[in-house]
């Protein structure tokens, strides 16, 4: 087709697919003008006696602008219909949204008309003419309305007792589908499709206007990008890929006629619930492009022969249908409810439903796969106990949302194994009103104890009870219940006292609470505000003296959003889902920006990352690490009624809750078993840690580790923390042996200068600084190896009273003798 505004010249011999379409004069006529003589539209009005009333009256309604000419304010009544109505406006035509994830894998699709628009050049010439040919076959003839046209088509419809030709032209038609599609309210739709002579006049001038605006071309093409096609297809492109599976300019002709014959009744000639009726349709087209000199007769015949082929591809609407159905939940509920993209709800949604946008979004293909697959495997969606799973996976140093998993359906809660409720997410979000977060808000009071420069070897009594008063919160209240009492019930045991860093690995709520109380209980919200933590319903954290215990109702994904900030050195980003949005058009819109903040000191964020590193080792979820650095802490709510596990590498922090939608008071995971398998009381290392592993290791596969960096010296000031072990007597030893031995032990090793001993042989241990007796696990002990018997040595190795010492030997490089490092081994350290 031509696509220059002055271009109406055809060739009256093109056939199927031509490029010059279908013949086309070099000046089109316009029929009605206002110089039309009053026996010009008489002798039109007369010819249509025979038709009946209908054909009068909608012929007079044709003739009613250009009748007004006669008499007083002829003119005045001609300029009227020959101006442009105000508010016309061609924009606003409904297409569908896309939701991208990060690789540009379309994820989800949103409308409220499935509709794709494309160029001309685009369509298949010959989809083009079969249109032409059925519904305007003079329409690069005539004006704006076409009295020829309807004419003919009064007359063969009512012969032929069908509708086999279009009475209004395609630039009606364009119109009367432009106000249908712009209509917001029920009342504006039923004003768009009402029978009356108003609505008619108003048509036509939209069409008047409409055609001194835009190229014949141009009309064409935003027709058959606005019709509606039946079974939810608008447009010829959403229609070709739906019917047929392929794009609007690969249509051969059985398939473009199929298509130009359902236009006119979409829902009668739906080839998906009608195939025998549109079939018959497609037949009609085929006569009429024959009829026309359009399409060879014999091939005309020949392809009404062929039965109706469909290859049908449903495009849902929604995020039911989505591989990500969470995730993709998250983002439309951003867009709808975020200012950014508009200042009322409408608007919102209008944008989009209607826009046209491509959402590229944060979500990383991989990960979401991997996290899906875990929930899934330890808690089936449909699960004999009725419990269910989530999880969040945040990038530490962006926010960006990577993955978000539930083990469920998106779809109603009353069927099994679906629900409507995004659990990893906040209520505005995802109508989730949190969980209990459980042992996982320690990490905020671990936090806040070493911002305020506490090393790691500080050491509080745990009792085996604690009575919560002398606590204040960010106003100054006293709060706690002096009659109330805090045990260690779900994690962890008291009675003695802990270090921050065994208290944190056996994760003992009184210690913990006494550690909040030396704290601050202040602090310790700051802290965890300061880490973007508020209560899933949008409100602030409570503040009593259970905090660091977790009674605070928060969701996955805010957790996930903290812990990532640990990950990244301290530095906070608000969770954010979308990266780009471009509009129909291809314009940037503006997004959510990236929101972050350097919200702890690094040296701070260090030695929390190596405190929570040992709960993956040697604390409470000892043995789920992921063969990198990685830290994390194990959650159990107050009886069982939740589990959490919230962890995180530098690259990627997760944070996955374990629970019962129904209520996790009134069914507890005590005595638990699931699909046939039995776990008893369930704590956060007992499902939710082996999902954090098993998502994790997926969602990190082939990419390199990055490590923790090691805490600032200051921290190391009361030792490190561990708990005080025997170390074992290695003299006497090779000193392979002994090194081994030590290291099994916990310790490091360093080898000093040989010394004489008659006691011990050569080339064994005679010497061990510190000596038998108990240190911290990862202290330093320096061993030196015999030489032999020196002159006057008394054989102990350790410089008897009974003879001279042995003159004090300056310590060697740790290099001195060099030995082979072991898989594991710790980084070595300056001799003590």
């Amino acid at each position: 087709m031509p696509t220059g505004a002055g271009d109406d010249a055809g060739d009256p011999d093109a056939g199927e697919g031509a490029p010059g379409g279908p013949a086309r004069p070099r000046r089109p006529r316009r029929v009605l003008t206002a110089s039309t003589t009053r026996e010009e539209k008489a002798r039109a009005v007369r010819g249509l006696g025979a038709l009946g009333g209908l054909a009068g009256f909608l012929v007079a309604l044709m003739l009613l602008p250009t009748a007004c000419t006669a008499g007083v304010g002829a003119r005045d009544a001609a300029d009227w219909f020959q101006t442009e109505p105000d508010g016309l406006t061609t924009t606003g035509v409904p297409q569908r949204s896309r939701v991208l994830s990060e690789d540009g894998r379309t994820i989800a699709t949103f409308f409220y008309q499935n509709r794709v628009n494309v160029p001309l050049e685009k369509i298949a010439p010959i989809l083009q003419k079969a249109v032409l040919a059925i519904e305007d076959s003079r329409f690069y003839e005539h004006g704006a309305i076409d009295v020829q046209g309807t004419l003919r088509a009064l007359a063969s419809n009512l012969s032929h007792g069908q509708v086999t030709q279009g009475g209004s032209g395609i630039t009606q038609q364009y119109v009367k589908n432009l106000l249908l599609t712009q209509a917001d309210s029920d009342k504006e739709r039923k004003a768009a499709k009402e029978i009356t002579a108003a609505r008619k006049i108003r048509e036509l001038r939209y069409a008047v206007a409409v055609e001194k605006r835009f190229t014949k071309d141009e009309i064409l093409r935003r027709y058959l990008n606005i019709a509606y096609y039946g079974d939810g297809a608008y447009g010829i492109e959403a229609a070709s890929r739906h019917y047929f599976s392929k794009h609007a300019s690969e249509l051969n002709l059985a398939e473009a006629a199929l298509l130009a014959g359902v236009i006119r009744y979409p829902y009668a000639y739906d080839p998906t619930q009608h195939p025998d009726a549109a079939r018959q349709r497609r037949d009609v087209v085929l006569d009429r492009m024959a009829e026309l000199g359009w399409l060879d007769p014999a091939k005309a015949e020949k392809t009404k022969k062929h039965p109706i082929k469909l290859d049908v591809q449903d495009v849902r609407s929604g995020c039911v249908s989505s591989e990500a159905p969470f995730f993709c939940d998250y983002v439309q509920r951003e867009i709808l409810t975020n200012p950014v993209f508009g200042e009322t709800a409408k608007e919102r949604e209008r944008l989009l439903k209607r826009g046209g946008l491509t959402i590229r979004t944060t979500m990383d293909r991989q990960a979401q796969k991997a996290a899906q697959r875990a929930v899934d495997k330890h808690v089936p969606p449909k699960n004999s106990a009725h419990k269910a799973a989530a999880e969040a996976m945040v990038e530490p140093g962006t926010g960006e949302i990577k993955a978000m998993v539930v083990d469920r359906e998106l779809g109603p809660d009353e069927e099994r194994g679906k629900t409507w409720i995004n659990f990893a997410a906040d209520a505005s979000h995802g109508s989730s009103i949190g969980m209990q977060a459980g042992s996982t808000f320690k990490a905020f009071t671990l936090a806040a104890a070493l911002d305020e420069g506490m090393p790691f070897g500080t050491r509080l009594m745990a009792p085996r009870e604690f009575t919560p008063v002398g606590f204040r919160n960010c106003d100054g209240e006293r709060v706690g219940d002096p009659n109330a009492s805090l045990g260690n019930a779900a994690d962890g045991e008291g009675g003695k006292k802990f270090s921050i860093v065994t208290g944190t690995h056996h994760s003992v709520n009184t210690f913990f609470l006494a550690l909040e109380k030396e704290v601050g209980l202040c602090d310790t919200v700051k802290m965890a505000e300061r880490l973007g933590m508020k209560q899933a319903n949008g409100k602030p954290l409570e503040q009593y003296p259970a905090f660091t215990l977790g009674f605070n109702a928060v969701s996955p994904l805010r957790l996930a959003a903290a812990y990532a900030a640990l990950g990244a050195r301290g530095e906070y980003c608000e969770p954010i889902a979308v990266k780009e949005i471009t509009d129909a058009s291809g314009e940037k819109l503006k997004v959510p920006p990236r929101d972050c903040e350097q919200v702890m000191d690094k040296g701070v964020a260090d030695a929390v990352n190596h405190v929570l590193s040992g709960v993956l080792t040697k604390g409470t979820a000892r043995g789920m690490g992921l063969g990198r650095d990685a830290a994390g802490k194990t959650g159990t709510v107050d009886n069982f009624s939740a589990a959490w596990f919230a962890g995180y590498t530098p690259d990627l922090a997760s944070a996955v809750w374990v629970g019962d939608p129904r209520g996790g008071y009134k069914h507890p995971m005590t005595s638990l078993c699931m699909n046939g398998r039995c776990y008893g009381a369930v704590y956060g290392a007992t499902i939710p840690a082996p999902i954090w592993q098993q998502s994790m290791r997926g969602a990190l596969k082939g990419t390199d580790a990055t490590s923790f960096r090691r805490p600032p010296s200051f921290y190391f000031s009361k030792g490190s923390g561990e708990e005080r072990v025997r170390i074992p007597d290695v003299r006497g030893m090779e000193l392979r042996d002994a090194i081994d031995k030590l290291r099994d032990a916990g310790f490091r090793t360093n080898v000093g200068g040989r010394v004489e001993s008659r006691k011990y042989d050569e080339g064994t241990v005679a010497s061990m600084s510190p000596g038998p007796g108990s240190a911290e696990p990862g202290d330093t002990i320096t061993l030196r190896v015999s030489k032999g018997p020196g002159r006057g040595d008394d054989g102990d190795g350790d410089g008897g009273g009974r003879q001279p010492p042995v003159p004090p030997i300056t310590p060697q490089p740790t290099n001195t003798p060099t030995l082979p490092p072991r898989p594991g081994d710790p980084a070595p350290q300056e001799p003590a």
